[in-house]
């Protein structure tokens, strides 16, 4: 007798959302409306910064990556973004775009996904290396450096 196999299908939503919008959605609503949707420190900061308009570089910057953008939708490459604002959020009209962001020594390229939506910039751009400790007397002192030739 033979054994009949049952095909299982499986549909996946890998559609990103955002506390239930889609990413479409986010990017065509205006920034009062997105402001309720987002956590109170973000939305906190959002509000101070963009829609009161007490940061003026942070409207500068939002006008480069609204010309970025723009330039991408017509197929011309971005110009290069680089940022010292670490505390500038994440928006929906960011996605695709890569942002080079200054961790206090150099400028660290973060790509935005529609998942760092509503995060900070500086989040993805560490400003401390991790330690890694070498073996005892390599490097330790000015004598170490020097091999005797055997």
């Amino acid at each position: 007798m033979p054994r009949r196999v049952r095909q299982i299908s499986m549909e996946v939503s890998s559609k990103f959302t955002y506390r239930g919008y889609t990413i479409e959605e986010l990017a065509s609503m205006p920034l009062e409306t997105l402001a309720e949707i987002l956590p109170a420190r973000q939305r906190r900061s959002l509000r101070r910064t963009l829609l009161e308009g007490r940061s003026k570089e942070h409207l500068k910057f939002l006008e480069k990556v609204r010309k970025a953008k723009k330039a991408l939708a017509e197929g011309r490459k971005p110009p290069a973004l680089r940022t010292h604002l670490r505390d500038f959020i994440i928006l929906p009209e960011m996605v695709g775009l890569t942002i080079h962001v200054y961790n206090g020594k150099e400028f660290v390229p973060v790509e935005i996904t529609p998942e760092r939506v509503g995060h900070y910039l500086g989040e993805f751009a560490p400003t401390t290396k991790k330690v890694e400790h070498g073996e005892p007397g390599l490097k330790a002192t000015r004598s170490s450096m020097y091999v005797a030739m055997k």
